[in-house]
């Protein structure tokens, strides 16, 4: 079954729409940085855009302890978080391409709202 028929001009205006979209969530995800701090304050990550560390900082009251296994756990933990909420970031501003029963958790928030809007634009729906 075919979809509606929609002009050439209609579509091309759609498809540029969408890539001025696409522009400025980019530039937006450019300005995204986010700080995490571990629960005792000891280390501190910083991420910017999709998650990418871009600052990590230890104080040195971490080399009071021994256990270099729960150090690294922490590290890892605090940059998780910090990455977890980039990723909220990320989410809430794809959000109108997405649809609406979409959730944070089981989305692709790189490219399932975009593959969303674009099949949308290729089975003719507004």
């Amino acid at each position: 079954m075919a979809g509606p028929m929609i002009d050439a001009a209609t579509r091309k205006a759609e498809y540029e729409r969408l890539r001025d979209d696409l522009l400025e969530i980019r530039a937006r995800i450019a300005d995204i940085e986010v700080t995490a701090d571990s629960p005792d304050g000891l280390i501190s990550a910083t991420v910017v855009g999709r998650g990418e560390l871009s600052d990590l900082y230890l104080n040195p009251r971490i080399y009071r302890t021994k256990d270099s296994r729960a150090l690294a756990r922490a590290i890892v933990d605090t940059i998780a978080d910090a990455v977890a909420r980039s990723h909220d970031e990320l989410f809430e501003l794809t959000r109108r391409y997405l649809p609406p029963t979409a959730k944070r958790d089981s989305t692709d928030v790189h490219t399932d709202a975009f593959l969303h809007q674009l099949g949308t634009k290729i089975e003719g729906e507004p």
